[in-house]
């Protein structure tokens, strides 16, 4: 078996779900065979999908079986421009569609072929808006009393309004935000409303996107520390562990990175200074199932949970959950559960869901597919969603 083709889909099915497109990636072989990844980013998709024509030489030919061999060519062979981060977004694409063709030559799904599973099912936490995205206190109350009534015990949030100026962006002038004590009492007290709606054995998880410098960090950690949260995600940039040290030695919340996070490379800072207590691998940018499966190990090594970063399209939850399938230090899956109702207009079959849980089927592979039939009244312009504003 050859691989003979790359084919990219830039998708979109509403804004009701993902507020950018998806974007696909099919690998085609000369046995009719064809893998299904995703590459999604929240604006790169143009550069992406001219970065697959790039890569296309150094596959098509090859034999789509040599899963770990293509991944570190394309991973060397950009070692001038780094491997991770856009090169990693490739890869990641490329190796869940070799594995997904691994999975249908073997009639398998790909959770028997990366050691099979430790659990029944891999179960889910979801999200409702984020501060600056509701309609006040009332809101979060109600989204998550909704939530809660539709089977899930675990949510995430972002209880912080944006510090940013308002009026035009200053490009690299308004990257690292600053809190207000106003502003910090207005997430607590965003928190507390989750926390008295959510009842006291929910679990709850703050999202602050990598965005306060460490003062603020701190001072915020230390705030919603009643909350009893599983955890305080990405309090401050990831470029700086030192920062990042700083906010674990001084707030009493467990801390999560990784969504920003590329290889195993990057994540092994964060075991070696015990700096984290959770680490959240996005698939789609990280490395795909590979490098999931590996980052999952070096986590397990350390004594150090993991759940996968899922905020793009379906190929992601669905990669995300194979691996899920098998690694002993999982804590959850990411998942958006409204968004499930527009995977299931393009995908043919849909994956299986109960409760908050995803199951297992035995359909080979990643087990989904892409329906043709209805995928081009979805199709848009890769530059469309493009947005700086």
């Amino acid at each position: 078996m050859k691989i003979t083709d790359i084919k990219t889909y830039v998708v979109k099915v509403s804004d009701k779900s993902s507020p950018w497109p998806w974007l696909f990636v099919e690998v085609e072989t000369d046995e009719g065979i064809t893998g299904l990844g995703e590459a999604t980013d929240t604006h790169a998709a143009p550069a992406l999908i001219t970065a697959f024509e790039t890569i296309k030489p150094m596959i098509v030919g090859e034999d789509p079986a040599n899963i770990e061999e293509i991944w570190q060519r394309i991973f060397h062979s950009f070692s001038n421009i780094n491997g991770r981060g856009f090169t990693s977004h490739l890869i990641s694409a490329i190796d869940t569609a070799l594995w997904d063709i691994r999975g249908k030559v073997l009639g398998q799904p790909i959770y028997n072929l990366i050691g099979g599973p430790v659990r029944a099912s891999v179960p889910l936490y979801t999200h409702i808006q984020d501060q600056g995205q509701a309609n006040g206190l009332q809101d979060a109350y109600d989204q998550t009393k909704r939530v809660i009534s539709e089977g899930y015990t675990a949510i995430k949030t972002d209880p912080f309004k944006s510090q940013r100026p308002s009026g035009p962006r200053h490009w690299g002038s308004d990257k690292v935000e600053i809190l207000s004590p106003s502003a910090i009492q207005e997430a607590v007290d965003w928190m507390d409303t989750v926390r008295e709606a959510a009842g006291p054995d929910a679990e709850l998880m703050v999202d602050a996107h990598a965005r306060f410098d460490t003062a603020s960090a701190i001072a915020a950690g230390q705030a919603l520390e009643h909350v009893n949260l599983i955890w305080y995600e990405e309090p401050v940039p990831p470029q700086n562990h030192a920062a990042l040290q700083q906010v674990r030695e001084n707030t009493n919340i467990p801390l999560c990175m990784g969504e920003r996070h590329f290889t195993r490379f990057d994540y092994l800072p964060l075991f070696e200074h015990r700096l984290v207590d959770y680490v959240m691998p996005d698939i789609l940018w990280t490395g795909g199932i590979s490098e999931m499966k590996r980052i999952g190990s070096m986590a397990e090594a350390y004594y150090v949970r993991i759940a996968p970063h899922d905020a793009m399209g379906p190929v992601s939850i669905v990669a995300g959950f194979h691996c899920s399938m098998t690694m002993p230090n999982l804590y959850r899956l990411e998942c958006l559960h409204t968004w499930f109702d527009d995977f299931a207009k393009i995908l043919d079959p849909m994956f299986k869901y109960e409760g908050d849980s995803i199951v297992p089927t035995d359909e080979p592979g990643l087990g989904i597919a892409l329906n043709h039939e209805v995928l081009d009244q979805y199709i848009v312009e890769p530059d469309s969603f493009i947005s700086f504003g």
